[in-house]
């Protein structure tokens, strides 16, 4: 089975507005205490806004997720397989406008190639930022100009892989001699966690809920 960009943008419709389930809705603790949250609680004034894309490339035989490695020297989640984003700017109108103006800089894709089909929960981060997911589709060919500060890698992930309900597992790891559970998704010799995977697994319940 695949999906089509069609059946997505179906699926995204008709699930706007339904709430979504706890990314760790068994009782484990995400490695970073991350936790999705109602688009209602954005208001939060103690988060600072945030938003990533996430990017969907329409690909002849199958729809591909964009991700980036962030370069190991950075302040923030070093090393990490990330969507493109980042802190909301003040001249930005509204968390796409901060998707596509992050994904430009982080990246090279412009916003003219990226057609936004809609949002996913957002998303409470460890580190003080409320982050939005948006949706976009990209349609091939582009050219990528990685930022060589910020990205150490661009690459491309099946969609149904990486969001298949069987394929989030559960890690345990020990962070200051506590040990802490959380859902990764591994895909070939890269392992997908935190707000990613968090991202993903909201993804993933709006594709697949009804499907047997």
């Amino acid at each position: 089975m695949t999906w089509s960009k069609g059946t997505v943008i179906e699926k995204l419709a008709t699930q706007r507005d339904e709430p979504r389930q706890h990314p760790n809705e068994n009782g484990e603790q995400i490695l970073t205490k991350k936790k999705s949250v109602p688009s209602q609680q954005r208001s939060n004034k103690s988060l600072i806004p945030a938003a990533v894309l996430v990017p969907l490339v329409n690909r002849k035989d199958e729809i591909t997720v964009l991700l980036t490695k962030r370069t190991d020297h950075l302040n923030n989640h070093a090393g990490q397989i990330s969507f493109p984003g980042g802190q909301m700017d003040q001249n930005d109108r509204s968390p796409e406008h901060t998707a596509l103006r992050e994904t430009e800089e982080e990246i090279g894709l412009t916003g003219q190639l990226i057609e936004v089909v809609g949002h996913l929960n957002d998303y409470v981060v460890g580190t003080g930022f409320l982050v939005s997911p948006i949706i976009g589709f990209i349609e091939p060919p582009f050219h990528l100009v990685p930022h060589e500060n910020e990205v150490a890698e661009v690459f491309e992930a099946p969609l149904y892989f990486i969001t298949h309900p069987d394929n989030f597992e559960h890690h345990t790891r020990k962070i200051n001699g506590i040990e802490r559970s959380f859902v990764a998704i591994q895909w070939n010799d890269r392992l997908i966690w935190g707000a990613t995977a968090g991202i993903l697994r909201d993804l993933s319940h709006r594709l697949w809920s009804d499907v047997e």
